[in-house]
C-alpha cells in the first residue's frame, strides 16, 4: 500500500477526523462508489465505466484522470475496514450537499446494470443513513436517477 493511501486511511479513522483535502475527499467518495458497485459481488465493466463518467463529470477530469482516480479508489475500498467506520468518517469530513450528491451517484452506479439488486439496495440504505442523508432525500435521489433527471 502506498504512503498516500496509508495516510488517507489513517486520517479517516482518527477519533475526530479533520476535513479532508480536496484530493482525499474525491478519493474517499470514489471509493464509496466502488464499494457499492462491488456489493453484489459482480464488479462489471458497465459499473466501472459509470464510475469513471461520474467522477470525470463531477470533478472536471479527463477520462485518463478519472480512470486513475477510480483505480486508486479501488485500492482504498479494498483496504477500508468496514462500511460503517468508512462512511461515518466521510460524514464527519464532507459537507452535506456533497454527501447528497454522492448518494445520487451511488444510485447511478447501483442501477447501471439496469437491475435493482437487494444487496446494493441494502448497502445504499445503510450508507445513506451513515452519511446523515435522510430516507426521503435518498429516495428522491434514486427517483432522479430512475427518471434520468
Amino acid at each position: 500500500m502506498n504512503v498516500m493511501l496509508s495516510n488517507l486511511l489513517k486520517t479517516l479513522f482518527v477519533p475526530e477526523p479533520k476535513p479532508l483535502s480536496d484530493h482525499d475527499a474525491r478519493l474517499a467518495l470514489t471509493a464509496l462508489l466502488v464499494r457499492v458497485a462491488r456489493a453484489d459481488e459482480a464488479y462489471e465493466a458497465d459499473e466501472i465505466a459509470h464510475i469513471d463518467r461520474i467522477v470525470a463529470t463531477r470533478y472536471g477530469l479527463t477520462h485518463a484522470e478519472a480512470k486513475a482516480l477510480r483505480r486508486e479508489a479501488e485500492d482504498v475500498e479494498a483496504h477500508a475496514p468496514d462500511t460503517v467506520r468508512f462512511t461515518r468518517a466521510i460524514k464527519d469530513s464532507v459537507a452535506y450537499e456533497d454527501r447528497l450528491a454522492v448518494i445520487e451517484a451511488l444510485w447511478q452506479v447501483a442501477l447501471a446494470d439496469g437491475e435493482r439488486d437487494h444487496h446494493e439496495d441494502s448497502l445504499l440504505r445503510m450508507v445513506a443513513n451513515l452519511l446523515g442523508i435522510n430516507d426521503r432525500d435518498s429516495a428522491l435521489a434514486r427517483q432522479r436517477v430512475d427518471t434520468g433527471q
